[in-house]
């Protein structure tokens, strides 16, 4: 209960967020970044035999998430990878921090990045 208290009163904006080590990723010619997911677990692995699941799950972000993705240090708050997102898509990255806000709490939803 008590990180929970302390996550409401803490600005989210200021969080530092970081690629879980051991997530593979690799990016194509243009910059965009796949995430290479294992599908692990005894379910995974009857739904991968039953149903013919792929064993990787292949996650394909965005351009402006694609950019952000070898930002992510665990050094820059979430307002400094916004300032460096404005500085390179300008306008088109607007609204900027609601943006930013709600991909980094999809990342979190499913473990895509650490704090």
């Amino acid at each position: 209960m008590k990180d929970k208290k302390k996550a409401a009163s803490e600005n989210y904006l200021e969080r530092k967020p970081k690629r879980p080590q051991g997530l593979k990723w690799s990016a194509d010619a243009e910059g965009l970044v796949t995430l290479d997911i294992e599908n692990t677990g005894i379910m995974n692995r009857m739904a991968q035999k039953l149903l013919h699941k792929p064993k990787v799950t292949h996650i394909h972000l965005d351009e402006i998430g694609s950019f952000v993705w070898p930002l992510m240090d665990g050094e820059k708050d979430i307002i400094a990878l916004g300032a460096s997102v404005q500085e390179a898509f300008g306008e088109k990255a607007d609204p900027l921090y609601e943006r930013l806000a709600k991909y980094f709490q999809i990342l979190d939803s499913y473990h895509f990045v650490e704090w």
